[in-house]
């Protein structure tokens, strides 16, 4: 019998359902409430940071160096953001251009979490720029080149 003295007999499948099987999240977090205003709704800013952040880190390996945001394609804001929801942040490449690298990144938030309460919370598309060390474009290197670094 699971019960919350007893954490760890929960199992695997009831804990991540309804978030996206088989993927790994790129980023986790918990907004504190300095992230959120009175009511406990956590600012749609905070959220849009960590977006960025969760969608930079593919483009970053794709890229195989610095990149930089160039635009955000698109934002949706499905449901709120609470205090205590654990967010999960997958991202996925989408497109890879000569210098731009397109991702898409979604963001769910577990709530109650004895309950295993889960819910899409964020949806968006960003883009990002590879960059050199001039912070100017270059090009994104092809794919064999990172396989046999």
């Amino acid at each position: 019998m699971t019960t919350p003295e007893n954490p760890t007999s929960i199992k695997a499948e009831t804990v991540n359902r309804g978030l996206p099987a088989g993927k790994m999240p790129e980023l986790r977090m918990m907004p504190a409430p300095s992230d959120a205003n009175v009511y406990g709704d956590v600012f749609g800013g905070w959220i849009m940071a960590q977006v960025d952040i969760a969608g930079s880190l593919p483009a970053t390996r794709r890229a195989n160096g610095r990149v930089a945001t160039i635009s955000v394609n698109s934002f949706v804001f499905k449901n709120p953001v609470f205090v205590g929801d654990l967010l999960s942040f997958y991202a996925d490449i989408v497109k890879v251009g000569n210098t731009s690298i397109t991702v898409n990144v979604e963001v769910y938030a577990e709530r109650n979490r004895l309950q295993a309460c889960t819910v899409k919370v964020t949806e968006a598309t960003l883009t990002y720029v590879a960059t050199d060390s001039d912070r100017k474009p270059r090009k994104v290197p092809p794919i064999e080149t990172l396989i046999r670094s």
